[in-house]
């Protein structure tokens, strides 16, 4: 059952899960004057902390989640908690509402909300939009699937624009959340880990245009055909894309309605997905009030982030390069386009998916080394077309692409599987990747 729940009077709030964003939602809840309480399968001493200055009941054991349930006017649970959990399970068959954050936020704050969401690549485009509408003189906060959760950032009064990294986690259970500005960025299978299926992950995305404003904008991937399915026509839209595309590219120049505003060659970098992302962020931030000779500064002066097929040296002369946020077998053969022939290493655990996916840009593999969990299902994929070796760990695995590399080929860190076999996540598997080069140097 998802509906919004009304916050204007006291009610009895079920909180599963304690991270980050639930803490927000907790203090703000509490702050509001409703009765809250948290379940946490594991709870840590910082979770007591927490909840004991709050002033609110920190639970642990499913018999008193399933009391709790029944007992509550609604259940946020924590972005990222499967939807097979006995909170979800239980609130579902006891009609109690499930509610996300972003509805939360919703529900008390309407100032203009430009939201992204897409399986790969929304960091980078929520940074790039925040950027641009800043240098354009609106301001603007980044929030949502970040450390600043939407209910925590509506405490400031001082934007006027927030760009929200909209999550599929946020967005499964969201019914009020409405955008002004909603870009779809790509589509692919991913956190079937969470989701209960493949739908349930696609109509969680989908949710990003369910609840529009009437004057707002729909932003499109022309090429990716599920978000093309989902396109709706009773509002306004926008594409990027195809060479057909509101925005595009036309002679090595992006250009948009008005004509173009920045060259290829002038990007902080112009691999396929960076061209993409600078159109989506033009198309993005315009109807917001951004000029294009923002967004083209932006686009220029961007350094990038960490962890997204970022060069961090050299050893005998071949480039090595760490992609560690490539935790789907999509955002692998995205990087792959970059190239035209590299070294891969691929593995970690993987979350449901099809990883033959990754094959899908084999042409620019000169050799795969494994890694993790995975590492046998990704050598099965690719040794019937590349030479495949398994690796112990991350040392093993640097040693060997240097070997196959040869000092010609660069090499990628591209894993296309999350980290968590091995790491506490995808930013420290990078750093260990970044590690066993240097010592190599």
């Amino acid at each position: 059952m998802n509906h919004m729940i009304s916050l204007s009077r006291p009610q009895s709030a079920l909180l599963v899960g304690f991270g980050v964003t639930n803490t927000a939602v907790a203090k703000l809840l509490v702050q509001l004057g409703h009765t809250v309480s948290i379940f946490e399968d594991h709870p840590q001493p910082n979770h007591h902390k927490t909840a004991d200055a709050l002033g609110i009941e920190l639970l642990h054991s499913r018999n008193a989640l399933a009391s709790r349930v029944l007992q509550s006017d609604f259940v946020v649970p924590t972005p990222g908690l499967s939807e097979t959990h006995p909170g979800y399970r239980l609130a579902q068959e006891n009609n109690v509402s499930l509610v996300s954050e972003l509805d939360i936020a919703a529900a008390l704050d309407d100032r203009q909300i430009l939201s992204v969401t897409g399986t790969n690549g929304k960091t980078t485009v929520v940074t790039l939009c925040t950027e641009a509408l800043n240098r354009s003189g609106v301001r603007a906060v980044a929030a949502g699937n970040n450390d600043l959760p939407l209910v925590a950032a509506i405490a400031d009064p001082t934007p006027q624009v927030f760009v929200v990294e909209a999550s599929s986690f946020r967005l499964a259970n969201a019914t009020k959340f409405a955008s002004f500005v909603a870009t779809w960025l790509n589509f692919s299978l991913d956190h079937l880990d969470v989701h209960k299926n493949a739908a349930a992950y696609e109509k969680a995305k989908a949710n990003i245009w369910r609840n529009l404003l009437p004057d707002g904008v729909c932003v499109a991937n022309a090429a990716d055909p599920v978000v093309w399915r989902h396109l709706r026509s009773d509002r306004n839209r926008t594409t990027f894309g195809t060479n057909a595309s509101d925005w595009r590219v036309e002679n090595d120049k992006l250009l948009g309605p008005a004509g173009a505003f920045l060259k290829v060659s002038d990007l902080w970098r112009s691999l396929p997905h960076d061209i993409e992302a600078a159109l989506a962020t033009a198309a993005s931030v315009t109807p917001l009030g951004a000029s294009l000779d923002a967004v083209a500064q932006t686009c220029s002066e961007f350094n990038g982030l960490p962890h997204r097929i970022t060069p961090i040296g050299e050893l005998d002369g071949a480039t090595y390069y760490d992609d560690s946020k490539a935790t789907t077998p999509h955002a692998t053969t995205a990087a792959l386009k970059g190239f035209e022939k590299v070294v891969l290493i691929a593995g970690g655990q993987n979350k449901g998916l099809d990883l033959s996916a990754m094959t899908d840009q084999g042409q620019s593999v000169a050799a795969v080394v494994t890694i993790g969990e995975a590492a046998q299902a990704i050598a099965e994929v690719f040794s019937p077309s590349h030479v495949v070796e398994m690796a112990q760990d991350m040392n093993d695995a640097v040693s060997r692409a240097r070997h196959l590399s040869k000092g010609k080929v660069p090499v990628l860190l591209s894993p296309g599987c999350a980290s968590l076999d091995a790491y506490e996540n995808y930013e420290k598997r990078g750093e260990d990747f970044v590690r066993a080069v240097r010592e190599l140097q």
